[in-house]
């Protein structure tokens, strides 16, 4: 599943932080999920709860935000959003989940029905921060 995945993927990362702030508990993961990539959030959150299970020095807390897709019109300018856009199928959000550039085959720029736009915002997953508590005497915290 692309879901776990991605939970593998920043799980790996936690753990290399970890690694660097040896002593350090994990207190929070702040996330941001692209709109485009259409993430289950429970999916993914299951998936990293049980690969940090393995992890010492755990305790905790994912936040997940979601940026909305935003797109510009290279010919006319205009911007819309995806939640503005009520044609696509579930099909097409679904082909547009694994590959969100798949996107500019299903939607037009709903002022002059150009596919010569950019996305601009909503894809991707960001990793923002790990909150860590160090032990104290230890430096520096995250």
């Amino acid at each position: 599943m692309h879901e776990w995945a991605l939970a593998e993927s920043v799980a790996a990362t936690i753990e290399e932080e970890l690694a660097r702030h040896t002593g350090s508990t994990l207190r929070g993961v702040n996330l941001l999920f692209g709109e485009l990539q259409n993430i289950d959030k429970e999916i993914f959150q299951t998936g990293l709860a049980t690969l940090l299970e393995s992890i010492p020095k755990v305790e905790e807390r994912i936040n997940i935000e979601t940026e909305p897709a935003r797109f510009r019109c290279g010919a006319c300018g205009a911007e819309w959003d995806l939640a503005s856009e009520t044609g696509l199928s579930e099909d097409q959000r679904e082909a547009v989940h694994f590959l969100p550039e798949a996107v500019q085959a299903f939607l037009h720029c709903p002022q002059c029905g150009g596919v010569d736009y950019k996305v601009t915002a909503g894809r991707g997953v960001t990793l923002k921060s790990i909150e860590l508590d160090e032990p104290e005497g230890s430096g520096d915290a995250q």
